[in-house]
């Protein structure tokens, strides 16, 4: 709640304040006319709801720029106040601190004029922890203030390279994919010898390895069909009731990464979004992470009037150049309790961040990780719109729930993901080289003791509507998946005691049979030669009447996958989706050509990350909708849809 709120509920409205004013900062700057009286009251009743520093309060409510509030602080400190220009002209001094811990704090620790040490911060929270840290000679240094961004800016400046590196290898090297960069050599004789020994395999026993890889895609079709149809009986149970929070209790910090590469088609529309988030904004650290190359999205938001509680973040152009190393140069940047993740196209429910924190505070310590929901706000675009809309509803709305009541480990999605702050450095933030980092997250957590859990919250995406950026970005997808069964079955006993064996076998379930899925449709789809009375490859070795048992396993699967895909849609904002759900088969031979550019990227490009576009589907819904849909930002949602 914030002030705006409080005087809607008729605080404020008796005159001068009721009680005193918030503090030191409070009395000094009503006595100076910054703030009234009654604002100063106000704010210190936000403060006691929401725990956080009066300087956050006043500038999300645009009360008090943050030029007053530094030199309020600089006068109760009895200290200078700097700017920008001023601390890239003083001298550094070595702490011996992890710059990361410097960042975490928003200090410095600079050389003055004379000589001396000065601790510089901004002045609106102790430093009592930072001084403890500190050596003793540096600890009882006098403080300056200076702006968060500037102090910050400057650290990773002075330890840009440091920073730079551990951003790319933040996670424990026995959880990561990094070290295949030193062994690519050997990754490519193995590939050549591999490919030599199948090729003369398939010359000397065509129908032998074309009957092992039935067997092996027939096995995998039956392990898959029966997960999801587990997980969609456990989805329809009941949920066990999740116990609400004391009201009373305040709101923690939260921190949005937003990670931004060549977007400057949606940035205006992404500001407007975020900035229909009901939490409080005092309490909202919204981070856009940019790439140093990336001029042209640095220019767009430059010429935008971000409020206070969106800052953007240069992230040192390094390699990889993804995703994961961007979020955990970033991770230091932020303040909150809780790290949430957006993607640049999302539009989450107005009250989205509200319920995520209200469940942390009720849930066990071991619950780690909330996924939200994800949807599409685009799905009548064309007919790949369609699938892809039944895909994710089938995925985040029956299936991920149904793994989750199943004890299984998930597999994250990359955005409404959001996870408590110190267990996300504790597990090493996500690997900079995994081009799947949402999923290789879930299974660490699991790994480590830690649960996820679904929530009901709904993010709005776009739906990638386009044939070949749509089998870019799956292919990415898959490649993922490779790499993080890969990394996690370097040691199958230590990953089998870590996980338990539901959990263990349920990783390989998943992963297993939705990389073989993929990678063996064409065998399967052969069957269909069976039931239309061609020949078939494997005619010599089996009988017609063992050919046309796995053709009707085959439809009996499709016929249970469309049974599935049409309960996920049954709901009023998806039903117009129900009569597309048949023709999901023919969407499958997309993610078979996905895969196999997958597999190629594995051995050749294993850390490429193939950048998905943005903004594609903006100005069609705005052409083509008048039907009273909600226009978030330049977009139009499903009538019916407003609240996902």
């Amino acid at each position: 709640m914030g002030i705006s709120e409080l005087r809607q509920g008729g605080f404020g409205r008796r005159g001068p304040a009721a009680r005193p004013p918030a503090g030191q900062l409070g009395r000094d700057l009503v006595r100076r006319g910054v703030i009234s009286d009654a604002d100063a009251t106000l704010a210190g009743l936000v403060q006691r709801r929401c725990d956080t520093s009066l300087d956050r309060i006043l500038m999300a409510e645009g009360l008090a720029q943050e030029d007053d509030l530094l030199a309020a602080h600089a006068r109760r400190i009895a200290g200078r106040r700097l700017d920008g220009g001023a601390l890239a002209e003083m001298p550094p001094v070595e702490t011996g601190l992890d710059p990361r811990l410097l960042l975490k704090h928003g200090a410095v620790v600079l050389r003055d004029s004379d000589g001396q040490p000065r601790i510089i911060s901004d002045g609106s929270e102790p430093i009592g922890a930072l001084r403890a840290a500190l050596p003793p000679d540096l600890a009882a240094a006098n403080r300056l203030v200076a702006p968060r961004a500037a102090i910050q800016d400057r650290v990773a400046g002075l330890h840009r390279d440091a920073l730079r590196d551990m951003a790319a290898a933040r996670t424990p090297e026995s959880e990561s994919c990094r070290t295949w960069d030193a062994q690519t050599g050997t990754r490519l004789r193995a590939t050549a010898a591999a490919l030599v020994v199948i090729v003369a395999l398939c010359i000397a026993f065509p129908v032998m390895v074309f009957g092992t890889l039935a067997l092996w895609a027939v096995l995998t079709l039956l392990v898959a069909a029966g997960l999801k149809t587990a997980a969609f009986l456990a989805a329809m149970r009941d949920a066990h009731p999740i116990p609400a929070p004391l009201p009373d209790i305040p709101l923690p910090r939260v921190s949005i990464l937003v990670p931004l590469f060549r977007e400057t088609e949606i940035a205006h529309a992404l500001v407007a979004r975020l900035s229909r988030l009901t939490y409080p904004k005092c309490l909202l650290d919204v981070i856009l992470v940019l790439e140093e190359e990336d001029k042209l999205t640095q220019e767009t938001l430059a010429s935008i009037d971000l409020p206070p509680w969106i800052r953007p973040v240069v992230v040192p152009d390094g390699q990889p150049r993804t995703k994961p190393r961007a979020m955990n140069y970033a991770l230091d940047f932020c303040q909150g309790e809780i790290i949430g993740i957006f993607d640049a196209e999302d539009a989450p429910e107005p009250d989205q961040i509200t319920q995520v924190a209200r469940r942390f505070q009720s849930a066990p310590r071991d619950l780690a990780c909330l996924q939200g929901v994800l949807d599409f706000y685009n799905p009548r675009q064309n007919w790949l719109a369609r699938c892809f809309t039944i895909e994710y509803a089938t995925w985040f709305r029956t299936i991920l729930p149904g793994m989750a009541r199943l004890g299984l480990a998930l597999p994250l999605g990359g955005t409404t993901l959001y996870m408590r702050r110190d267990v996300l450095e504790e597990l090493g933030g996500w690997d900079a080289h995994n081009v799947t980092e949402d999923a290789d997250l879930g299974f660490r957590l699991a790994r480590h003791g830690w649960r996820t859990e679904m929530i009901g919250t709904v993010t709005g995406e776009e739906a990638n509507c386009r044939a070949w950026p749509w089998v870019k970005q799956r292919s990415r997808w898959l490649k993922g998946y490779m790499t993080t069964w890969l990394v996690h079955m370097r040691a199958p006993r230590r990953l089998y005691a870590q996980l338990g064996p539901r959990q263990f076998w349920g990783f390989q379930a998943h992963f297993v049979s939705a990389v073989s899925q993929v990678l063996l449709a064409p065998v399967l789809w052969s069957f269909w030669l069976v039931l239309l009375g061609l020949p078939h490859p494997l005619d010599p070795v089996m009988t017609r009447g063992t050919m046309a048992t796995i053709g009707v396993l085959f439809l009996t699967v499709e016929a249970i996958n469309i049974c599935i895909h049409a309960q996920a849609v049954s709901g009023p904002q998806h039903r117009h989706l129900m009569r597309w759900t048949p023709t999901m088969h023919f969407y499958a031979p997309l993610a078979a050509v996905a895969a196999y550019k997958a597999l190629y990227e594995l051995i050749f490009k294993p850390f490429f990350w193939d950048k998905t576009a943005h903004g594609l589907s903006v100005a069609a819904a705005g052409k083509r909708r008048s039907d009273g849909g909600l226009d978030l930002a330049g977009i139009k949602l499903e009538p019916g849809h407003e609240g996902l």
